[in-house]
């Protein structure tokens, strides 16, 4: 007989928004065990230490722990093998999580089909996958979109990160999906303000997070001081190419990343964000955002907590412009809490608890 619910995972090997959220389940469901392809404790959330976490046999290969793009054409057959006995099993899921085999429920957040499926020419620009992984990724787009499809159909239940990511599952598989927004931290008490940069961004350094158009708009506005917190296969690129006025921090913790949003003055997000967590983290800090008018910002940044800038004006003069007025304007700090308050943790685990426990179905 197995578990009353199941938790399934990617991989645990990054410290990213999906990673969230799964951190916030197990602080929510700490019974449930955690199945995972791949996990390295060092470069992911502490809070897995205290979980019980059930691996794949990849993760007896360490450099795929390292590297888990290297892992690409392995992922598909191992997880399709990777049988999960609970009555729910609730899977998190950006490209593989949804494919595992159950007997019970299978409920899937999504927070966005394989984007190196259906957004290749975001995702896999300037070889952000490294080579091997890319070129992987490219001969096998025919038999893992099928693959894709058959997992999408077999899944009960979809729950959609935002607005966005909804309609792509519509579009994609055909399936409606209930929108959860992912949980959001609230700024530790005590928190105080300072100054450290003027603009903030807060990314993996990967082609579609868009850190290169940030170093565009630094390049034309010396006089303003520009923080990368982040850190990714293009990092040694991006710093080659970076003006004086712009200084990466790499990886951070919990505690430092808060820090780095007290210490700045505005937020920029250029990326293509299926949801966006980092508007949100700002919020919670006091910091406005400016971010481009697409995907999931359209659901997380209001006229009181931040800028969305058009499409078409996704240029680096442009964004300066708007980089310049946001810092101009005087912000109201308890707009942007209140904003950041209706994402917290124990709102999304009250709406994740009642999706589980409704009835089983299938549309």
């Amino acid at each position: 007989m197995g578990e009353p619910l199941a938790l399934v995972h990617d991989y645990l090997t990054q410290r990213g928004g999906a990673e969230r959220v799964v951190a916030t389940w197990c602080e929510g469901f700490t019974t449930a065990p955690l199945y995972s392809t791949l996990y390295d404790p060092s470069s992911t959330f502490p809070e897995f230490a205290d979980h019980e976490v059930r691996l794949s046999w990849l993760n007896r290969v360490a450099p795929l722990r390292r590297h888990h793009r290297w892992a690409l054409p392995l992922l598909a057959p191992t997880v399709s093998r990777t049988h999960v006995t609970a009555d729910v099993v609730l899977a998190s899921s950006s490209g593989w999580a949804h494919g595992v085999q159950t007997n019970g429920r299978l409920v899937v957040y999504c927070h966005a089909p394989a984007r190196w499926l259906y957004q290749t020419d975001r995702y896999l620009r300037s070889g952000s996958l490294g080579p091997r992984a890319q070129l992987a990724s490219t001969l096998l787009n025919p038999a893992l979109r099928a693959w894709d499809q058959r997992a999408a159909q077999r899944v009960d239940t979809y729950i959609a990160n935002s607005r966005f990511t909804r309609d792509l599952i519509a579009s994609l598989y055909s399936r409606s999906a209930e929108i959860i927004a992912p949980p959001v931290r609230l700024a530790p008490r005590g928190i105080e303000r300072h100054d450290r940069c003027d603009v903030l961004i807060v990314a993996r350094l990967l082609a579609y997070k868009n850190v290169d158009l940030a170093l565009d708009v630094a390049a034309l506005a010396p006089h303003l001081r520009f923080r990368v917190v982040g850190d990714g296969p293009l990092r040694n690129e991006l710093e080659a190419r970076a003006t004086a006025n712009v200084t990466f921090v790499g990886a951070v913790n919990d505690q430092q990343l808060w820090s780095e949003y007290a210490g700045a003055r505005l937020h920029l997000a250029l990326s293509h964000e299926d949801f966006g967590i980092t508007p949100l983290e700002a919020a919670a800090v006091g910091l406005p955002t400016l971010a481009r008018a697409s995907g999931g910002y359209l659901d997380t940044i209001t006229e009181s907590t931040g800028v969305l800038i058009d499409e078409v004006d996704v240029n680096a003069p442009s964004i300066l412009e708007a980089v310049c007025s946001a810092l101009d304007r005087t912000w109201n700090i308890d707009a942007l809490h209140v904003q950041a308050a209706r994402f917290s943790p124990s709102a999304h685990l009250e709406k994740i608890r009642r999706v589980i426990s409704s009835p089983r179905s299938h549309d």
